[in-house]
């Protein structure tokens, strides 16, 4: 317990994202409706969308050759297989088909007829495949075929017109040298020279050169490519199929529930995890509490058989038993951050029931004198007598009034000052009974455990901090605010006291934590109504007996400005007693039991 707190590691990677990723688990309602929302938009995906079928056909392309079968001659020869992709999806395609599928009797336009191909080539071929997708599987054959012949007859018309344009160029520069020829035959008939013997033989060679062109574009293979694989009517349907979408839906879901998990959790103020409560706080965590569904609506765990809450509540006990700052004064101050303290009151029944179960003369104050609860919830039987702190000079006002054994059952017993409504809550506190019931705790063998209102929705608990320096936090990890802790570690520092450590408990569900928390609201609301005395007078009454003048001034201790005062209507006596000098008339639980 008096161990430094070690920070976390900046090096720890896998310790750190093991907390984040548990802390990501908390949210779990995100996660589920992450997973369930990719559930349902794949199914939707699946069931709302038409069944579709594709047919695939290869086309394999070459380029004219002279011939194919000659040494070195190579297929890919002119070919830019991007260009002619994009020549497989142009409109001219398209058309050609379109005219092919209308002698079939399926006329279609040439744009909702592009709109279902996908023309691909596998990597590092001169292939070309054309996938079509339809909703009738005959439909979608006839129309990938069509627009692989399409393509191929039009590369086919291409090429050829290419081969008529250069023969007709041919021809063009071959005309004047036959003219020419023509006329060097006539002159050499008559006339005999050797220059024009030369010429009309170079024009020859010409000729006989533009002529073997000619043939050659004449004699070149036009085969634009070949249908490898024809297209088949396709039997099953095409896309992801049911059992596959739901499955990318889960994932896709679960992906997003994560998502909203980190978001919430970067902007939950709620404590993250363990460590980052112990350094937050400053202080150890005790012990971690479980949760019992045979402790529902029970106060004492300790005493039942079994019990695994017990067990813990005793492994803190035997903590703080064996702590030097507890051990030196034996005075305990149990609390919780703000709203509902019935856990807290659990924690102190159960730790003053583990120490008298050590053998320890155990004194258990409930200082919570807004809603007292204790001697009700425990069901004690009230004893008569004065208890050894109580002087002469007190009047039979609380706590001296307030007494009570409590039995555990096989583990001992230990003594219950009940809590009462007051009218001036710091005054009753800070009062001299008090002090000497704090002032037990420094007799041998004896621990005083007292059982505060929540710290920082009250000022009650800070003002027993100089008498009760050891204090322990309880409180819930998913409702704390790292704000909380270190506010609480600031207010305790500065009150002289020092928190020993933290205990956690799991709470309560989601609607009894509604319901505790309207009930919490409802009894403060009841509380910070003015109350009156039986006379009718509107006169509040003083600890000291003295009234409060509600028309202008006041009368009695300047301590009755503090502004913490409740006033319970059951404690007040005709003539303005209050709760500590009263008679017959007060009223407590512990009073009724």
């Amino acid at each position: 317990m008096t161990q430094p707190i070690r920070a976390l590691e900046d090096q720890d990677e896998p310790a750190l994202l093991r907390d984040q990723f548990r802390q990501l688990l908390r949210y779990r309602a995100l996660l589920a409706c992450g997973v369930v929302l990719g559930l349902l938009g794949g199914g939707w995906l699946a069931l709302s969308g038409e069944d579709t079928y594709s047919s695939t056909g290869e086309v394999s392309v070459r380029s004219a050759a002279s011939d194919p079968f000659a040494a070195g001659a190579s297929a890919d020869k002119g070919i830019n297989i991007g260009s002619e992709r994009q020549t497989a999806v142009s409109d001219a395609v398209g058309t050609v088909a379109v005219g092919s599928l209308a002698k079939h009797g399926d006329r279609v336009e040439v744009g909702k007829l592009l709109t279902g191909l996908q023309v691909t080539n596998p990597p590092n071929t001169l292939v070309l495949r054309f996938s079509y997708t339809a909703r009738d599987p005959e439909q979608a054959r006839a129309r990938a075929q069509a627009l692989a012949e399409a393509y191929l007859e039009i590369r086919r018309e291409r090429t050829e017109n290419s081969i008529d344009n250069m023969v007709d160029g041919y021809r063009a520069q071959l005309k004047p040298l036959t003219e020419q020829r023509d006329r060097l035959a006539e002159q050499e008939t008559g006339t005999v020279g050797s220059d024009v013997t030369s010429a009309r033989a170079n024009i020859i060679v010409a000729i006989s050169e533009l002529s073997q062109k000619i043939s050659e574009l004449r004699a070149l293979d036009t085969t634009p490519g070949y249908l490898n694989k024809k297209p088949v009517a396709p039997e099953q349907p095409t896309g992801a199929g049911l059992t596959l979408l739901l499955g990318l839906g889960g994932v896709v879901g679960l992906a997003l529930g994560l998502l909203l998990s980190w978001v919430r959790l970067v902007f939950d103020p709620a404590v993250r995890s363990t460590r980052e409560l112990v350094r937050s706080l400053g202080a150890p965590l005790l012990g971690t509490l479980p949760r019992e569904r045979a402790a529902a609506g029970r106060l004492l765990a300790i005493g039942r058989g079994g019990s695994r809450l017990a067990e813990e509540y005793r492994a803190v006990a035997f903590r703080l038993a064996y702590d030097p700052s507890f051990a030196e004064r034996r005075r305990l101050l149990v609390t919780a951050p703000r709203g509902d303290n019935a856990m807290a009151a659990a924690a102190a029944v159960n730790l003053a029931a583990a120490f008298a179960e050590m053998g320890r003369d155990v004194l258990l104050v409930e200082a919570d004198l807004r809603t007292p609860s204790l001697a009700r919830d425990l069901g004690a039987a009230t004893r008569g007598g004065r208890p050894r702190w109580a002087a002469e000079r007190d009047e039979r006002g609380w706590p001296s009034d307030s007494r009570t054994n409590v039995d555990v059952p096989g583990s001992g017993a230990f003594t219950l000052i009940a809590g009462r409504r007051m009218d001036n809550v710091p005054r009753a506190l800070t009062s001299a009974p008090v002090g000497r019931i704090v002032a037990e705790g420094g007799r041998p063998g004896a621990v005083v455990i007292v059982l505060a209102p929540p710290v920082l929705s009250f000022a009650d608990a800070v003002a027993l901090i100089d008498r009760v320096e050891g204090v322990v936090v309880v409180c819930d990890p998913r409702e704390v605010h790292r704000s909380d802790l270190e506010r609480i570690r600031e207010i305790i520092g500065a009150a002289g006291g020092s928190v020993l450590g933290t205990l956690l408990h799991p709470g309560h569900g989601r609607a009894e934590r509604r319901a505790r928390r309207k009930a919490a609201e409802r009894g403060a609301r009841d509380a910070q109504t003015p109350g009156q005395g039986r006379d009718g007078q509107g006169g509040r009454a003083q600890p000291d007996g003295g009234p409060v003048r509600t028309g202008g001034g006041r009368a009695g201790d300047p301590a009755e400005t503090l502004g913490l005062r409740t006033l319970d209507a059951g404690s007040t006596r005709p003539g303005g007693g209050n709760g500590q000098g009263g008679g017959s008339d007060h009223s407590s639980s512990a009073g009724h039991r």
